[in-house]
């Protein structure tokens, strides 16, 4: 009956790659042979804090990422976020846990797991909050509980819309504050986020959480943006 239930549900519903959404074959999962081949992997890390190409940021103890943010994987990101396909989030989490597992901080060496949140206005329109999502969904690859621990105190323009470093950053400053019921005194924390650019955001809520006791602020995301050396 088990293998009946699949066949059926294979034939009524294929599995997709989760990036260019071709048919998976047999011995696929989540993601298909030429996208695991051609997807433009994140190099940096932890364990690779090469500076070129590296998002860096004042406050950061470290940051990674399963990709660059571009073509296939750009496309997939835009899906789960504004088309409401919450079904990807275990697939992006699994991906970037086993990420972290490379270029992260151990599990054994966080302390507190959460992630940037949205403000209430975007969270009512959107129906959900992608990255609280995606850190549910690592946390339990790494067998962590994720932490409500930051709050967007006020709505801001997508990040996205400003094409200026200093746009971003005056537009996020003061946007994040700590829940007052958390507690980060002498802690690691493990930041999540969806897609990093310029680092503007991290930056902001990793100074916010040292400020509020972090001993460390350790982040990464499914996406960042390539960056060009001018």
């Amino acid at each position: 009956m088990k293998r009946l239930y699949y066949w059926i549900k294979e034939l009524l519903f294929p599995r997709r790659c989760m990036l260019c959404r071709r048919f998976l074959r047999e011995q696929e999962i989540d993601l298909c042979h030429q996208c695991r081949l051609d997807a433009p992997e994140y190099p940096f890390g932890a364990l690779n804090p090469a500076k070129q190409g590296k998002i860096s940021g004042q406050f950061l103890d470290s940051f990674t990422a399963v990709w660059y943010y571009e073509e296939d994987v750009r496309e997939s990101i835009l899906r789960f976020k504004f088309r409401r396909a919450t079904h990807l989030a275990p697939k992006f989490g699994a991906l970037l846990a086993m990420k972290l597992l490379q270029q992260g901080p151990r599990p054994e060496e966080i302390d507190v797991l959460t992630w940037v949140p949205v403000s209430r206005r975007r969270r009512f329109r959107r129906g959900f909050d992608q990255c609280e999502l995606l850190a549910r969904a690592v946390g339990k690859e790494l067998e962590i509980v994720p932490q409500r621990v930051l709050r967007k105190r006020r709505h801001t323009r997508a990040q996205s819309s400003m094409e200026s470093v200093s746009a971003r950053k005056a537009n996020i400053l003061g946007a994040y504050e700590v829940d007052k019921h958390a507690d980060l005194r002498g802690k690691r924390v493990l930041l999540l986020d969806d897609i990093c650019t310029t680092g503007s955001t991290m930056n902001e809520c990793a100074r916010v959480l040292l400020n509020a006791g972090a001993k460390e602020v350790h982040t990464a995301a499914i996406a960042a943006v390539r960056y060009h050396k001018k």
